[in-house]
């Protein structure tokens, strides 16, 4: 990844791109019905790098948009990093298969922590943890259940594992359009440590908010996941990477 990249997010549900506000599953905006077409318009507006969340796969525990998601990967011409419902390796190595540049791993990185070592050493950058936190304690299953650990924890662990890169998700602020956790993200870049890279997902609504987020100062914060505020046209991709070079 480049200095700080943004990665516009397109969220998976029965086949369509959509947005749920704060994760509840009966709260969601369809925004497209076409993702390859939504994959490709991305980088037509200048992404280098699209997050992608196959959120039906969180919901059931394992893939359930693989060919929709390959089709995507074929459409961009960038790379992807895509979570959703990885529990199990053949499902990790199925979505890799697809094209996935990155695959990031939520609920299985805190109930099989003592698995991460081995994963890191033979997927590398491949490899990603997802931290969805509320109120500093992760999230799990498609943030339907709420765990005794703490964000810090989770994360000191996973960088300590040889994990490269954490997406960390404020779930409170995701959907919400009033900005990220600032002082969240800036806990957790401390935390893990400079080998490790960090990407800021949840309430990211301006450019502005680049701006903070990059004036904090993090060497290892290396980008930005943005969604509902890119579909709802409260900023532009074009407004977001001008604030991204700065």
């Amino acid at each position: 990844m480049g200095e700080f990249t943004i990665l516009p997010a397109v969220d998976l549900k029965g086949g369509k791109c959509v947005r749920l506000r704060q994760g509840r599953a009966d709260d969601e905006t369809v925004y497209g019905e076409d993702p390859a077409a939504q994959a490709r318009e991305w980088t037509r507006q200048g992404a280098a790098w699209l997050h992608v969340v196959d959120l039906d796969g969180a919901f059931q525990g394992q893939p359930a948009h693989l060919a929709v998601i390959g089709e995507m990967v074929a459409a961009a011409g960038i790379p992807l990093e895509c979570g959703g419902g990885l529990r199990r390796d053949a499902d990790l190595e199925a979505l890799l298969a697809q094209g996935v540049r990155r695959a990031i791993l939520g609920t299985r990185a805190l109930e099989q922590m003592d698995e991460l070592a081995a994963l890191a050493a033979k997927y590398g950058d491949r490899l990603a943890v997802g931290i969805d936190a509320r109120e500093g304690f992760v999230q799990v299953k498609g943030w339907t259940e709420t765990s005794r650990t703490t964000a810090v924890e989770l994360a000191k662990r996973a960088a300590a594992a040889g994990v490269r890169t954490i997406i960390y998700t404020d779930t409170a602020t995701d959907g919400m359009l009033r900005g990220p956790n600032f002082i969240g993200n800036a806990q957790l870049c401390d935390a893990v440590g400079p080998a490790c890279q960090v990407i800021a997902s949840g309430g990211i609504t301006t450019a502005d908010d680049i701006v903070r987020l990059r004036a904090l100062g993090k060497v290892n914060l290396a980008g930005a996941i943005v969604g509902k505020a890119l579909y709802e046209g409260r900023t532009t991709l074009v407004e977001l990477l001008a604030a991204a070079r700065g």
